[in-house]
């Protein structure tokens, strides 16, 4: 037996309205603002080194004052894995990420990152083996404004800004990397 779906026209459809402490978005008179930035940068690592600092925890030992809130029981990252932060990057409110797509052979992850009642994220790292002792890592972040707040921000987040903001991301990754080497010098003496 085949059940058919009614048909709703579109023009009976009401337009969305999300409340959060701003005014609604009525999306036919101010539709969803997006945005999306592309960088890239090069490490003197090996992609085996390089690629797990981009999970919730790894991130924990590059990235200044970031944390999550684990809810999974696990820090093994997978598909569908789900972690919580709070006031992190770009204007961050409270955050649920899920990871979308996770490939450890490729050296590519993608996460949703949701941010309710303002915007919503997807964030890809990709790591590319270029030698022995050097990897390319490209990070994309798409932003969708959900409400006049959201829209806001993704009208402010220039490539130049976005630029800066990655590259502080090499210069920690790269810092990260010189400590554990001294670390690993025996003291002389």
């Amino acid at each position: 037996m085949t059940v058919e779906r009614p048909r709703i026209k579109r023009s009976r459809l009401k337009t969305y309205r999300y409340r959060h402490g701003d005014r609604p978005v009525d999306m036919k008179e101010e539709p969803y603002k997006s945005i999306s930035h592309t960088v890239e940068f090069e490490i003197n690592q090996p992609v085996q080194a390089l690629f797990p600092l981009f999970s919730p925890e790894g991130e924990k030992q590059w990235a200044p004052g970031w944390d999550y809130e684990n809810i999974m029981g696990t820090t093994r990252l997978h598909e569908d894995y789900l972690f919580l932060t709070s006031t992190h990057d770009h204007a961050a409110t409270d955050a649920i990420w899920i990871v979308k797509k996770y490939d450890p052979e490729a050296c590519r992850v993608q996460y949703y990152k949701i941010e309710p009642g303002e915007k919503v994220g997807v964030i890809e790292v990709a790591c590319l083996q270029l030698g022995p002792q050097s990897s390319r890592v490209r990070v994309t972040y798409r932003y969708t404004g959900l409400s006049e707040s959201g829209n806001r921000f993704v009208a402010r987040f220039t490539k130049k800004d976005y630029k800066a903001f990655i590259e502080d991301w090499k210069m920690l990754i790269e810092a990260y990397f010189a400590k554990r080497a001294r670390e690993s010098i025996p003291a002389s003496g």
